[in-house]
């Protein structure tokens, strides 16, 4: 049950935004982007900065969408696994990599299951998650595993903002449609 009710799926106004945001959903509101309408100003930054993580980044979208279905399950973010895990899965992860992913901390250090740069984005997420601060050595196997600034910036920018995302998913009860 959400703590604050959802607006109408046929909501119209504010027109120009609501239109944006169907746009990218493929015609359709989620629960997610009708709790966000309650604020128009929120909904127009969070649409045009999370487009921007999920389509316009160079890291590999296989490890972003690792990164995410890691830090759903740690948070227990149903809404954001629910829909992250079909993404890994089209992005080239497996259904036995999912499974191990329920033992998160044995998952990173699973060399059957995950290659070396998904093991480092296992950890990496993990230590954001539970402890913000990251170990030398996490640093050292992502800064290995992506030896490209860009894409060790844009994975640490992809863990951080599903942080935030679980958070608001969390709080306020979004619910899977």
């Amino acid at each position: 049950m959400p703590a604050v009710s959802y607006q109408p799926k046929d909501l119209a106004e504010p027109r120009d935004l609501v239109a944006a945001i169907r746009a990218r959903r493929g015609g359709t509101l989620l629960n997610l982007d009708r709790m966000l309408l309650h604020s128009p100003p929120l909904a127009q930054g969070w649409n045009g900065y999370l487009r921007a993580v999920r389509t316009d980044l160079a890291v590999s979208p296989k490890l972003r969408e690792l990164a995410i279905c890691v830090v759903a399950l740690l948070t227990h973010a149903d809404y954001e696994y629910h829909h992250h895990a079909p993404e890994f899965l089209r992005e080239g992860g497996t259904a036995a990599q999912l499974d191990a992913l329920s033992h998160v901390a044995s998952a990173s250090i699973d060399v059957t299951m995950f290659d070396y740069a998904e093991r480092a984005v296992l950890a990496l997420a993990v230590e954001m998650t539970q402890q913000v601060e990251v170990s030398p050595a996490t640093m050292a196997s992502i800064r290995a595993a992506l030896p490209e600034d860009r894409h060790v910036v844009e994975i640490v920018a992809v863990i951080a903002t599903n942080n935030m995302v679980s958070r608001f998913l969390v709080v306020l009860g979004v619910e899977p449609e």
